[in-house]
């Protein structure tokens, strides 16, 4: 077998007219740039009209936007050829675009349906009136389908993350793995994105990589803001000396260094002592008690709907929760392992505990002040005048008022927990050594970075788009919400 390019047989066709294009699209953005200081924008009714009252920076303005465009069609011309053609003759590019066609097919769906309904999605809905939002949540998306379709189903990835193909170390994107029968080894015969310095594919660790950050990260956060909500409407709400401590402690966790708060509690010593585990009882028992309260101050009126409905919720809740805390061998183990529904990985728990450690103080920041400026206003002195009880007022009243700040943060927090697990696999703590996640693969490839960036480079462009993508979806839910 011999290796195959970047493009393909699309080389010779679209390569020079990418390069025409894109070369043309820097001279515009370029001349766009020195426009905007030499020559004054046009009144806006001169330039719908079009003809000679459009002045030139105009002109620019349009040539930068139908060349971007013509860029996009390009791109797009490289994936699709990938899904028509034989496996490897589109080349590198469009390879890995078969092997993401479910990734496709489901971002198609999910945008269809997304626009078809729009106007009947609240919120949601009205990101995709936002342009900067929809390329936010595209990314966003892609990363978790790829996760999904990699983690729970297996049809990404060409090669075993961890397994080690002989002479296959710190191979080319697009060589082939030798020893494979063309007839039979399907899309395994190349290492799509080259070989690590192990002898791994680079393609499928960062695939599978995206499962561990898809697994650790929303969930890291949610819980984060469990505690953070639990803690921070209270303390904001009544004040007193109960917002003097909680926010004592608060500050007091927040004045650690970040990175050295985590390196203690990674550290194996540390984690011999049961201090992960015994925070994560600690940690986790916070939804528990948000759902608890949530359940109770809405039925509190209705009792016969409110116990039945609050014990069997607690019930199931509570199963998850010792399962989640409960695992063999480790100092905490309640549950016997015919009731133990999973085990997570000493490892993924620790580094868990301490994302959701680590994040709390700073969301029970935000909610105190958030609940501080809310409980100020008429519907929530409209509420105390009818009698609600304060939780019901903090949480039907106080909360979902907040939630555009809310939902803002979380998706920048998500990013910030894709960084911060990053930076634990860089440095290697938590996760096994092993671990295809993306942190821990930029450090094996930074090794030999100045004659091989492949290994480094494809993770570290993973771990960018999809905090790219968290940051814009971001920006576009923040417009929406302010126009809420």
């Amino acid at each position: 077998m011999e290796p195959i390019t970047w493009t393909g047989a699309l080389g010779p066709v679209l390569n020079p007219m990418f390069t025409w294009v894109g070369m043309a699209f820097v001279v515009a953005v370029a001349l766009q740039v020195v426009a905007s200081f030499v020559f004054r924008p046009a009144p806006v009714g001169a330039v719908m009209t079009g003809g000679a009252a459009n002045g030139p920076k105009e002109y620019v303005d349009i040539a930068s936007k139908y060349l971007f465009f013509a860029l996009v069609v390009l791109v797009v011309l490289y994936l699709a050829a990938g899904l028509v053609m034989p496996f490897g003759k589109a080349g590198i590019i469009g390879a890995v675009s078969a092997r993401l066609a479910p990734v496709w097919i489901a971002l198609f769906v999910t945008f269809t349906l997304s626009f078809v309904y729009k106007r009947r999605l609240g919120l949601y809905g009205k990101l995709f009136d936002s342009t900067i939002g929809m390329i936010g949540f595209g990314l966003v998306m892609f990363w978790v389908y790829m996760a999904v379709f990699a983690g729970v189903f297996d049809l990404i990835a060409t090669h075993d993350p961890l397994s080690q193909v002989s002479r296959m170390k710190n191979k080319l994107p697009g060589t082939p793995v030798a020893g494979l029968d063309p007839a039979t080894c399907g899309h395994s015969c190349w290492y799509l994105l080259g070989g690590d310095n192990l002898a791994r594919d680079v393609f499928s660790r960062m695939v599978h990589g995206s499962w561990i950050v898809v697994q650790i990260a929303p969930l890291a956060t949610l819980f984060a803001f469990m505690v953070g909500i639990t803690l921070g409407l209270p303390a904001g709400y009544f004040g007193g000396k109960l917002d003097t401590g909680l926010s004592f402690l608060a500050n007091l966790i927040l004045a650690f260094p970040v990175i050295l708060l985590f390196y203690l509690l990674v550290t194996p010593e540390i984690v011999a002592t049961g201090i992960p585990n015994y925070m994560a009882t600690v940690l986790f028992i916070f939804p528990l008690i948000f759902v608890a309260v949530l359940l109770n101050s809405r039925f509190y009126t209705r009792p016969r709907l409110r116990t039945p409905l609050l014990a069997g919720v607690m019930v199931v809740m509570g199963w998850l929760y010792l399962s989640l805390i409960s695992a063999p061998g480790s100092k905490i183990n309640i549950l016997p392992g015919s009731l133990d529904l999973f085990d997570i990985a000493s490892g993924i728990l620790v580094v868990f505990v301490s994302v959701v450690f680590v994040n709390s103080p700073t969301v029970f920041r935000i909610v105190r002040g958030l609940a501080l400026d809310i409980q100020t206003r008429d519907y929530v002195a409209a509420a105390q005048t009818r009698g609600e009880g304060p939780w019901y007022i903090m949480l039907w009243e106080i909360l979902p008022n907040a939630r555009g700040p809310l939902i803002v943060d979380f998706c920048l927090r998500i990013g910030y927990t894709t960084i911060l697990l990053g930076t634990l696999g860089f440095f290697g703590l938590g996760l096994p050594p092993e671990s295809p996640d993306w942190g821990t693969t930029i450090n094996d490839g930074r090794k030999l970075l100045s004659i091989y960036p492949h290994p480094a480079l494809v993770p570290a462009f993973a771990l960018l788009s999809l905090v790219l993508g968290l940051n814009l979806l971001a920006d576009g839910l923040r417009e929406e919400s302010l126009r809420d």
